[in-house]
């Protein structure tokens, strides 16, 4: 698949695989996050991330909402 095509999963939802330049102050600070937290891998962290912005900052989409939601109570 190509950079921004949807891959669909079961059950409806989708990934999209992105590319993207960081800081490497950014890159270091969530390779050491992962290290002290083996339950969050890189994609889950950058999810969640994305979906905070976007809650933060106004978007109303229930998905990104579950998203968020679901990144706040993420437990060990």
């Amino acid at each position: 698949m190509g950079e921004g095509q949807p891959c669909w999963q079961p059950g409806g939802t989708a990934n999209v695989t992105l590319e993207a330049e960081v800081p490497e102050v950014l890159f270091v600070g969530m390779r050491e996050f992962i290290s002290r937290h083996p339950h969050w891998d890189q994609y889950s962290l950058i999810s969640s991330a994305l979906a905070s912005f976007l809650f933060q900052n106004g978007c109303e989409d229930q998905h990104v909402t579950k998203h968020y939601l679901d990144g706040l109570f993420q437990h060990p």
